[in-house]
């Protein structure tokens, strides 16, 4: 039986320049109304993460957490999947320095609705924040990679930066990092400390 992740795969071929039956096909069988357009997987794990703390099954919501591979896809994705395509509800969660991507790409339908969710800087930047660096060091700690912080704190580069920007910066430095810590630090808040951005895109599933 096809799922959401069926989906998701369908889309990303589409964008790619495959044909758009499969994703056609497949939104129609599981009723997809809703595409959360995402920059990267670190970000979609993030929401994962989320939603099953909140028990919350998306797919079964109709609703698709898709990571696009970059911000500037977005028009791209918003074509296919929007008015002009599938027809579906289309809101997303993006960096700050991104965030004119999105606007360009997804109209709101109601005024008093954003069409999507702008982070301060980036996710990992909400959610470093919200948990505070002494909580994400031990973290970094209980994952077994404080030998590598200490050692990345090191670098000449790191020692004109806050604390928050280089435990940022070191989520970066290595390939999965920054997807196994979107999962890591969202299950590590308490409840009451969601990041705003990510808290009203729930809100608005």
């Amino acid at each position: 039986m096809a799922d959401m992740s069926a989906f998701r795969e369908a889309v990303t071929a589409w964008a790619a320049g495959g044909p758009g039956d499969p994703a056609r096909e497949l939104a129609a069988r599981l009723s997809v109304r809703t595409a959360v357009l995402l920059e990267g997987p670190s970000d979609a794990a993030a929401v994962d993460a989320l939603a099953d703390r909140r028990g919350r099954d998306l797919g079964a919501e109709g609703v698709c957490v898709l990571p696009m591979g970059g911000a500037m896809s977005v028009g791209h994705f918003a074509r296919l999947l929007g008015p002009t395509g599938l027809g579906l509800h289309l809101t997303g969660l993006c960096d700050e320095r991104e965030g004119r991507y999105y606007a360009r790409a997804l109209e709101p339908t109601d005024a008093a609705r954003p069409a999507f969710f702008v982070c301060s800087a980036d996710l990992e930047d909400e959610l470093i924040r919200a948990l505070g660096v002494t909580r994400v060091e031990e973290l970094v700690e209980e994952e077994g990679d404080l030998r590598a912080l200490r050692t990345f704190l090191r670098q000449p580069a790191q020692q004109d930066r806050t604390s928050q920007q280089q435990l940022r910066r070191f989520l970066g430095t290595k390939k999965g990092r920054k997807i196994r810590y979107g999962r890591v630090l969202v299950e590590a808040l308490d409840p009451d400390r969601v990041p705003a951005p990510l808290d009203d895109l729930f809100a608005a599933l």
